[in-house]
């Protein structure tokens, strides 16, 4: 039998609690505060594309921009695989998503990524940005399989260069309506991308690749109001 290339992981999905604030615009801000420390949060799933075993957790972060807790996905993987935590109760079509994020470690990877319209943890839309790599890509996730997506304007490379300094607190946001996502970095707007493979409503989330350590806070997301 064929291994599935995407697991979620048993025993994960809490009963929902509180530390969620909903604004009159409808967007939803999550923060940690109120969790458990040394486990995961309430009302997330926690997934993998590919093999190996997550570790996301709340931990301890006087630095964080909404101290003392934040999210932190500690777990090593094989290289071609990626950590989920998706917000189980979500289900956006058109709006935003975002989070401050800190790399605090990894050899192989140092990555933070926001997903959207995820139908599971083998199909859904992630950006990510990358400390070793000082870029931030676009990617769609097709059966398991990720691929780069080609930017508006450009065809081919990989991304855009952009300082991603390590082990600092940074904003990263997307915004999408239809087939069109908008990308920004501490507010600065990085890119625009056009895709149609994922049309539907879907979860939004949290990820991160292979070896990273990465820790998120201040969780967003919700419909874009102009």
């Amino acid at each position: 039998m064929k291994t599935p290339c995407f697991r979620v992981l048993p025993g994960f999905v809490p009963a929902l609690l509180a530390s969620v604030f909903v604004t009159r615009a409808g967007e939803i801000r999550l923060g940690f505060d109120q969790e458990p420390v040394g486990r995961p949060p309430a009302g997330w799933t926690v997934a993998i594309t590919g093999e190996g075993m997550p570790e996301w957790r709340v931990v301890a972060d006087a630095t964080a921009p909404g101290p003392p807790q934040v999210l932190e996905q500690s777990g090593r993987v094989p290289k071609p695989s990626f950590p989920l935590c998706l917000r189980a109760d979500s289900a956006l079509r058109d709006g935003f998503v975002e989070v401050k994020f800190k790399t605090v470690g990894g050899e192989v990877d140092q990555a933070a990524g926001v997903v959207w319209r995820a139908r599971d943890a083998a199909n859904y839309y992630v950006c990510r940005a990358n400390a070793l790599e000082d870029n931030v890509v676009l990617y769609k996730v097709e059966n398991g399989r990720r691929t780069a997506l080609d930017l508006v304007g450009r065809s081919g490379g990989y991304g855009v260069d952009v300082p991603v300094p390590r082990g600092t607190w940074q904003t990263l946001r997307v915004e999408f309506a239809g087939p069109r996502f908008r990308v920004f970095l501490e507010g600065r707007e990085l890119f625009v991308v056009e895709d149609s493979t994922f049309r539907d409503a879907g979860q939004v989330g949290l990820w991160t690749k292979a070896d990273s350590v990465t820790r998120f806070d201040d969780f967003r997301y919700g419909p874009c109001v102009e």
